[in-house]
């Protein structure tokens, strides 16, 4: 694999600071809705104290709605504990250059209480515990995201002021892989691209969507943490770099009645020794007996685990029958009907979760997926047969149609409980009934359209 030279270690980081080419560390963790929270630290600071001892932040950034306003039903964090401070530890593998942002570096934070003991609810350390009970059977996960995006030629400011309506998409017509149409993004585009290859990424390339200014652009699989930290700083910096191009881009799982933003999420696993254990050549489909129960475990749990494949509100306006985006919970190889798609062969083995959407919080994606593969595996799970034809029309269980719906799953699930605990449970599920009471008050455009005149 090509070195990646955007990352650095932390002798790197102090003689770039020295040189005078480095004056400002960003230290950053994803918060519940998935978006890049911290602070930037002179570098000078960085290098004397902060790489050592990390730095302090309110632990209300884990207790907000989307608009950061502070909610009430969090355990850990409110006005009766007094908001107080957790700390950002720098995780020093995942410390890289900022190209998009002159003079800049950045490092990911691990989340720990005063008293040095985790954030249980932070979404990286539900990532992490997840990947502690598969290296505890010597395994580890490979991760790939695919995340889509839609691009409009107004600015974020223009966007706002025109309360996201009207906006100009940055094509006219449906561009699925096409070149000409894509090619009027390509400034935008190429920017990102060598940006993330700049900040240590492996960029893969891009293609044309179905929806009108619809692009992905694809990074190679890594190990399941670094793909998910890799995932924050791509969504976040593409946005950046949008704005400085006079654009701005989305990732709402559904921001018109075309096709949405997806966030396919392919995964394997290795052994310690490296090898993949997906497959078995002499096998039916070459599928290993590993990777049968991990894709019965898959199907188990689907259901049960959607609140964190499908976060928000309009996570499930993406549910359409005929749309791409899946609707059964059901198994096929190379079928992109269904909601888990088998595809590659050998070593490259794997499977494709087709639920989540742009707006998916990946660590918590990565994790219930690991939980569901586990749950499988630790029981011995029996695969159902593949299913072929159309299973929008096949007569499958069906993924939950509303976060009401997924989060009454996610409360009464045994599973979820098992493999994340209570707290975590109960902090999402908080979050859950956040967005929903916010959206149960809203009077929506919708609502004034067919009630103003003719109710």
């Amino acid at each position: 694999m090509t070195p990646r030279s955007g990352n650095l270690s932390l002798t790197e980081l102090t003689g770039l600071v020295a040189a005078g080419e480095i004056d400002t560390v960003i230290l950053a963790f994803t918060d519940m809705q998935g978006r890049l929270i911290g602070k930037r630290v002179a570098a000078r600071l960085f290098i004397e104290d902060v790489a050592e001892h990390g730095a302090e932040c309110c632990n209300y950034l884990l207790a907000v709605d989307v608009e950061m306003n502070t909610v009430d039903g969090y355990a850990m964090s409110s006005w009766e504990h007094g908001y107080g401070d957790m700390a950002m530890i720098p995780d020093f593998d995942t410390l890289r250059l900022v190209p998009w942002l002159p003079g800049s570096a950045m490092v990911t934070a691990d989340l720990q209480w005063l008293d040095h003991t985790p954030v249980v609810a932070s979404p990286r350390q539900i990532l992490k515990s997840q990947l502690d009970r598969l290296a505890a059977r010597g395994l580890s996960p490979f991760v790939g995201t695919e995340l889509e995006f839609i691009v409009f030629d107004e600015s974020y400011r223009q966007a706002w002021a025109k309360g996201y309506r009207d906006l100009a998409p940055a094509s006219d017509y449906n561009i699925d892989y096409a070149m000409l149409a894509s090619t009027r993004m390509e400034p935008l585009l190429r920017d990102i691209r060598n940006s993330m290859d700049g900040a240590g990424m492996y960029c893969e390339g891009v293609k044309g969507e179905c929806n009108l200014g619809q692009q992905e652009i694809a990074f190679r699989y890594a190990h399941a943490l670094a793909t998910c930290d890799n995932h924050s700083i791509y969504k976040n910096g593409a946005k950046e770099i949008a704005d400085a191009h006079g654009k701005s881009l989305t990732f709402m799982a559904k921001f018109n009645e075309r096709e949405g933003n997806s966030c396919h999420i392919h995964i394997s696993l290795r052994d310690e020794a490296g090898s993949p254990v997906f497959a078995d050549k002499d096998a039916e489909h070459g599928m290993s007996k590993m990777f049968r129960h991990f894709l019965a475990g898959q199907l188990a749990a689907m259901r049960e685990l959607t609140l964190f494949f499908a976060p928000n509100i309009n996570s499930y306006k993406r549910f359409v029958d005929g749309s791409f985006a899946p609707t059964a919970v059901a198994w096929g190889l190379d079928n992109r009907t269904c909601s888990l798609r088998v595809v590659g062969r050998g070593s490259g083995m794997r499977v494709e979760n087709r639920v989540p959407g742009g707006d998916v919080n990946q660590y918590l994606a990565v994790a219930a997926l690991i939980a569901a593969g586990l749950h499988g595996i630790e029981n011995e799970l029996e695969l159902e047969d593949a299913f072929v034809g159309n299973a929008y029309t096949g007569g499958a269980p069906r993924v939950p149609t509303s976060l009401r719906e997924a989060a009454a799953l996610f409360s009464e699930s045994t599973i979820a409980r098992a493999a994340f605990g209570d707290e975590v449970v109960e902090h999402y599920l908080n979050n859950a009934a956040v967005e929903l009471a916010a959206f149960d008050s809203a009077v929506t455009d919708w609502e004034r359209v067919r009630g103003f005149e003719r109710l």
